[in-house]
């Protein structure tokens, strides 16, 4: 029964620190930049 306990509060750990890092990982978002463009309108 120890080692149940033992292994189901290691997988705990592990489960924390892999949330922990994932949170400062996923946070990669691109840089949001304003791109411009010329349009030419035919309004005959």
């Amino acid at each position: 029964m120890g080692r149940i306990i033992k292994l189901v509060l290691g997988l705990a750990v592990l489960g924390f620190l892999g949330l922990t890092g994932f949170a400062y990982v996923a946070d990669l978002s691109p840089v949001a930049q304003e791109v411009t463009k010329p349009v030419t309108l035919h309004a005959d």
